[in-house]
């Protein structure tokens, strides 16, 4: 059955009551959306898009020549004053959160239909090394992926910090508008938003509240009062939607902060990592336009175990938010830990390299771990043990020498109840001689160490930029790309290694001028590197494409690219697309004339 989506009334073909359809494809009662359009409101109450033929003011059509069968339509229940808090109105704790709902509180974890599991795998440098031969830094990969096996998904507490500065003015406060709006259309009955503004000051304007029809509507009318005004407080702001989840009294399985500035913070230069982290509630950062503050924003995601994603196309907002709302749906697993244990007396673990991810290894060499945090469904997540390996002086050459076990540790995100996996062991063959085919080097270990090299690279790359060397910059970043070229996985013309080496390019090009890299550069770098430091996918630039793009994220951006107005194939990000895709594609081209 259709519903009006302002008096949240049913809208029945005949029912005596005339319908309106905006150019979005979004259906009320005309009677609704007049008195709605009466407010001064020219967009679609659901998506925001801005609609170019509006009802105007006067009684609706009768369908019919005689009285309507039931009388006039109900008055909207929406029509209410909208009182956004002030700070001085705010209650001093936000304990005022709706109760969750019964499906939410009486979910079975035991529900046979849902499955939830992390798959490790493992790969060796080499697949032997002889028995008379010691290895340094001999490189393990360990891979880890997430599945769900159903569709049902743990529910949500999302919290929306938005700038609305005066720099947020004209078409970035209306695409932000529109961002919102189709955030809170695809927000489940479960799930509870609350929307944090701030400016000088920041404010909640929306409290944290379930995400039925009527809190649908009561959070697009929020939305909708949206208004820019004085200075950037982005820390205030932070820290008020930190207090909404700290304060709240009851809690949805997964909880997030989605934080977006245009501006620099007028307020505070600095920020305090240690106070980020201590929150434990991962934060993913949106840095909009060419005049934000990409260095505070990449620390309060890197703080906080989110992502920062650098939107230099003001279009692609909603795309990001997309993107991003698609993995929190979507996770699979909480609280991950890996766990590394040798296997052999004789053997050491001489670093664990995982990126931007915090690793741990005893006194002794034996044992290691590495937190990973949240995993979404199907996501994936790898990283690299390097061991000593020692030589070989007696025992059977037909038996495979043990390395190290693999196991994980996770929560269960619908009941925090730990979960423990079976440890995998890793063996090497240590024959007395190793034949050709064992001396080539693991496609897959050979990826990630590339990934590895870039990231390192942009990190190094960056600081000679903040430096004002420019030259040296990029002079890093060619020396990157010169070696990735001679690498297994590059002659195999690997997607990930290819796509690693066009961001490499893209940052290149960024950092000719000091002017560029003020502008793009310094965003799009710290976008990159922290995207691939985590293996997190991450707007950036003019596009949301990442290798590391889960489905459920994909889908969700192309229902944000179908639900936007005019919305086409070739739209800029989809071009954007197009083009990034045509680069990797060139690249994979030039490595085959290498092989």
């Amino acid at each position: 059955m259709s519903i009006c989506r302002l008096c949240n009334g049913s809208m029945v073909v005949g029912d005596g009551n005339a319908m309106f359809s905006g150019e979005c494809s979004h259906s009320f009662h005309f009677n609704c959306i007049v008195t709605y359009a009466n407010l001064g409101n020219k967009d679609c109450p659901v998506c925001r898009a801005v609609w170019k033929n509006i009802p105007s003011n006067g009684p609706a059509p009768n369908p019919y020549s005689g009285p309507a069968p039931y009388g006039p339509p109900p008055p909207p229940i929406w029509n209410w004053e909208f009182k956004p808090q002030t700070p001085s109105s705010e209650p001093l704790i936000f304990n005022d959160d709706d109760q969750l709902d019964i499906q939410s509180r009486n979910f079975s974890p035991n529900n046979n239909s849902i499955i939830r599991s992390l798959n490790i795998k493992t790969h060796t440098e080499f697949p032997a090394v002889p028995r008379s031969s010691s290895q340094e830094n001999f490189h393990i990969l360990v891979n880890l992926k997430s599945h769900v096996s159903d569709s049902c998904r743990a529910p949500i507490d999302l919290v929306t910090v938005l700038d609305v500065s005066y720099s947020m003015e004209g078409r970035k406060l209306q695409l932000l508008k529109q961002a919102m709006g189709f955030v809170i259309e695809n927000l489940g009955p479960s799930d509870r938003l609350s929307i944090i503004t701030f400016s000088t000051n920041a404010r909640r304007l929306f409290p944290l509240l379930l995400m039925t029809d009527s809190g649908k509507i009561r959070a697009l009318e929020a939305v909708n009062s949206l208004a820019v005004i004085s200075e950037t407080n982005i820390v205030e702001g932070l820290k008020k939607g930190a207090k909404v989840i700290e304060d709240r009294a009851h809690k949805n399985p997964v909880c997030s902060i989605m934080l977006l500035s245009d501006g620099q913070d007028s307020f505070t230069k600095t920020i305090n990592i240690k106070e980020i982290s201590r929150l434990q509630i991962p934060v993913h950062t949106f840095g909009f336009g060419a005049d934000h503050d990409p260095v505070m924003l990449h620390s309060i995601a890197v703080g906080s175990k989110g992502t920062f994603s650098f939107l230099e196309d003001e279009g692609i907002i909603q795309d990001a938010f997309a993107q991003r709302i698609g993995g929190l749906f979507s996770v699979a697993v909480q609280d991950v830990k890996v766990h590394i244990q040798s296997l052999d007396p004789n053997l050491c673990v001489s670093q664990l390299k995982a990126g931007g991810y915090s690793t741990d290894l005893t006194g002794d060499k034996k044992t290691g771990s590495v937190d990973i945090g949240d995993l979404y469904a199907g996501e994936e997540r790898d990283f690299l043990v390097l061991l000593n390996v020692p030589v070989v002086a007696d025992g059977n050459s037909n038996d495979p020498m043990k390395l190290v076990s693999v196991r994980c540790s996770y929560k269960n995100p619908f009941t925090k109840e730990s979960v423990t996996t079976e440890a995998v062991e890793v063996k090497l063959r240590r024959p007395e001689m190793v034949a050709n085919e064992d001396m080539v080097v693991s496609i897959e270990v050979d990826r990630q160490k590339n990934r590895l090299q870039a990231a390192e690279a942009m990190s190094n790359s960056r600081a000679a930029a903040e430096r004002g060397d420019l030259p040296r910059a990029r002079s890093i970043i060619n020396s990157c790309m010169m070696q990735m070229e001679d690498t297994v996985s590059m002659h195999a013309h690997d997607e990930v290694s290819v796509c690693l080496a066009s961001d490499l390019e893209g940052v290149q090009q960024r950092m000719q001028t000091p002017s560029m890299y003020a502008a793009t550069g310094r965003a799009h770098l710290f976008a990159g590197m922290s995207s691939h430091l985590t293996q997190k996918a991450a707007a950036r630039g003019n596009s949301t494409d990442c290798i590391y793009q889960t489905a459920p994220m994909m889908n969700m951006v192309q229902l944000s690219r179908a639900s936007r107005p005019n919305s086409s194939p070739t739209d800029s990000t989809h071009k954007n697309s197009q083009q990034e895709g045509a680069l990797c594609r060139d690249l994979i081209d030039f490595t085959s004339s290498l092989v």
